[in-house]
């Protein structure tokens, strides 16, 4: 065996040569692999003892795609071009070997092999464009000259891989490895040489695109339509799409032409920037600040839920689908068979639509216990309660838990604004007691924001995050105060929403401004969706309020048809009269002079004081960073992921100086932290 360097060696199996990359983690294309490779092929080129090359990885993966962290820095070692072009111009044949994944620049180093075999388990794909990019070594040009142009769109604009499989039936890869992966490759590559074929240059074979510029245009022109509401304000997907146009409509090196120049503008662009920014925050958010990361964990494997509403059934959910079991606690038996119904309905219609199958149903069902006794829980490593939000009820429950409970098992609360350092002094144990604030619907939304009270004990605080972990959630650690981190930045936008439509806004002119920016839907359409009679009843109704005197009109939002907007039988909306007259009346009687509100105030008054509020959050040490706050608004709350979060946006688009100058126009008290910097 020869070291090429610390991470790439060469050893030959008599006339077949194996270049292993051993790399650790996932053997990213650093500068350090990028010359090993370029050292080992050029040493083949000149070895004529050599009859082909098996290229494969050491560790859990393939070449798992580029090295982040050198993005942004000046270049060093081999180019990935020049060693893409030695394997591609290599005298032997190259067998790219892929286990695990082979992703971005991974994979588009697999396609300048000449052969491609992978074990049964591997995943391939170009995920380039989930940060804002395309792939910039060759993979537009490529990949749809090996799969077609039709699936090669498809798999960049949406960046999932595609598992060994799918790969072999799209040509991706010639075989699939059963046993070890390099004795296989090896044989695979004997075979080749026995039987002396040809050395397929991807780049030179464009038998496979599908069809010309002109009988490929019609399903360009369709596929963009099909997506147009999936990719509205994403840059990367359009520049992905014409890359893949150029490789139909241009020869190979007129095609990497387009790539480079599409590449570099996504790359010096603030979208690109923020999605990567995302892509680390997410990664940062799971560090807890003064906890050992390789502390021991508590022991969850068994959760008890308390509530089999919305929330309660959702976060049931959660844990049913990952294998632990769950005991469902109602005070009434109607509200408790409700619940489990729809547990067992959503999972039916997910069977439905072939996520899985009829027998998963019954085995996820069969994890669940349902009961009236809270006593029931005795024996739950977790148990979460998911009531309303009423403190004195919570605090009941946790009291009685308190004695329930055994010893070292983890007391969560999904309360959304409540104090739990509050509901956590209602037990003898505080330090067991967190928020695990789900969103809803919780067996859907990502967010898992969790809350660390005043005496939570940190195996506790690390247990709940490694938990949201566990079952497919994106934790985010929160202080004690009222609305944590999403809701207390919420309720300082909806404040603004509200003054707005007083001032002279009309609900869908907020509601379009925000989503012109970039949100799924407005404050006005959210509430419609909520439901505007949360928390509202009519025995103690004064009419104090706008939505007061919304629902006092019978208007319920989408649950009746009539909110701020009204919805016909397809839930199509338009802005309801009864409603704006409603607000007409309330602000003649406040002595509101209304006027024309353009777009820019909307954004401004909207956004601005959010920002604001995160900054504040940021003083008070009830956030550990600025990214977090990113993480909880794009996974809770829909802020658009190409814009990175609104403390991104605030430092890197919108500016820090302009908000604050902004506040101080609308009478605010700016955060010292907004003026100083994040």
């Amino acid at each position: 065996m020869t070291a090429i360097n610390s991470v790439v060696d060469l050893r030959k199996d008599g006339d077949i040569a194996i270049v292993t990359i051993d790399s650790p983690p996932v053997n990213a294309l650093s500068a350090d692999v990028r010359d090993g490779l370029d050292g080992a092929f050029k040493a083949l080129a000149t070895d004529a003892s050599v009859k082909a090359v098996v290229l494969v990885c050491a560790g859990r993966t393939f070449i798992a795609g580029a090295d982040i962290s050198e993005f942004g820095k000046p270049p060093r070692g081999a180019s990935l071009h020049g060693v893409q072009d030695a394997m591609e111009a290599s005298p032997v044949p190259v067998v790219a070997a892929i286990h695990g994944t082979a992703l971005g620049g991974g994979l588009e180093v697999a396609l300048c092999a000449h052969y491609r075999v992978a074990d049964a388990k591997a995943r391939l794909g170009l995920p380039e464009v989930k940060l804002g990019l395309l792939p910039g070594a060759g993979g537009t040009q490529r990949l749809p000259r090996i799969v077609g142009a039709a699936k090669a769109v498809q798999m960049t604009t949406s960046g999932d891989p595609m598992p060994a499989k799918a790969a072999l039936a799209a040509g991706l890869v010639d075989a699939i490895v059963e046993g070890d992966l390099t004795e296989g490759a090896v044989a695979f590559a004997r075979k080749v040489v026995a039987e002396g074929r040809p050395l397929t240059k991807v780049r030179d074979d464009s038998s496979r695109l599908g069809g010309d510029a002109a009988s490929l245009a019609p399903m360009f022109a369709e596929f963009r339509k099909a997506n147009a509401r999936k990719f509205a304000g994403f840059e990367a997907p359009e520049a992905n799409i014409k890359c893949i146009e150029a490789a139909v409509a241009l020869p190979f090196e007129e095609g990497m032409r387009v790539e480079r120049s599409e590449f570099m503008k996504l790359m010096g662009g603030l979208q690109s920037a923020a999605q990567r920014h995302v892509f680390f925050a997410e990664r940062q958010a799971a560090k807890i600040d003064g906890l050992d990361p390789k502390a021991a964990l508590l022991p969850v494997k068994s959760v008890g839920i308390i509530g089999a509403g919305t929330m309660g059934g959702g976060i049931a959910m959660n844990f049913l689908s990952v294998g632990i079991p769950v005991t469902i606690v109602e005070t009434k038996q109607e509200a408790l068979d409700k619940g489990v119904a729809v547990i067992r309905r959503n999972y039916e219609n997910s069977a439905k639509k072939g996520r899985f199958s009829m027998e998963e149903v019954e085995a996820r069902m069969g994890r669940l216990t349902s009961t009236l006794a809270l006593e029931d829980l005795k024996d739950a490593d977790m148990i979460v309660e998911a009531i309303f939000e009423n403190m004195e009820i919570k605090k009941q429950i946790f009291g009685r838990l308190d004695t329930i409970a055994k010893p070292g098992a983890i007391l969560a609360s999904n309360t959304s604004y409540l104090n739990v350092d509050e509901i956590a002094a209602s037990t003898s144990r505080p330090e067991s007691v967190v928020g695990m604030h789900f969103f809803s619907p919780a067996n859907v939304m990502k967010l898992l924001e969790v809350v660390r009270g005043a005496k939570t004990a940190p195996e506790v605080l690390a247990t709940a995050m490694a938990t949201g972990k566990a079952i497919g959630k994106i934790g985010v650690v929160s202080g004690v105060c009222h609305g944590f981190i999403g809701n207390r930045m919420l309720g300082k936008r909806q404040e603004q929403a509200n003054k707005l439509i007083l001032e002279g806004a009309r609900p869908s002119d907020v509601d379009r401004v925000l989503t012109d920016f970039g949100f799924p839907m407005g404050p006005f359409q959210m509430s419609d969706l909520a439901g505007l009679d949360i928390g509202w009843s009519a025995e103690t109704s004064k009419g104090l309020t706008v939505r007061d005197r919304l629902c006092e009109a019978g208007l319920r939002g989408q649950k009746n048809g009539k909110g701020f907007y009204d919805y016909d039988a397809e839930r199509n909306r338009t802005p309801s009269p009864v409603a704006e007259q409603i607000i007409l009346d309330y602000a003649a009687e406040q002595g509101i002079n209304r006027r024309e509100i353009g777009d820019e105030e909307i954004l401004e008054r909207c956004l601005y004081p959010m920002v604001n509020e995160g900054a504040k959050i940021l003083d008070e040490g009830m956030a550990q960073r600025a990214s977090d706050i990113d993480i909880v608004w794009i996974n809770g709350y829909g802020w658009p992921v190409y814009r990175g979060g609104p403390m991104f946006w605030a430092e890197n688009d919108a500016g820090r100086e302009k908000i604050a100058a902004g506040l101080e126009r609308m009478g605010m008290d700016v955060s010292p932290r907004l003026k100083a910097g994040f």
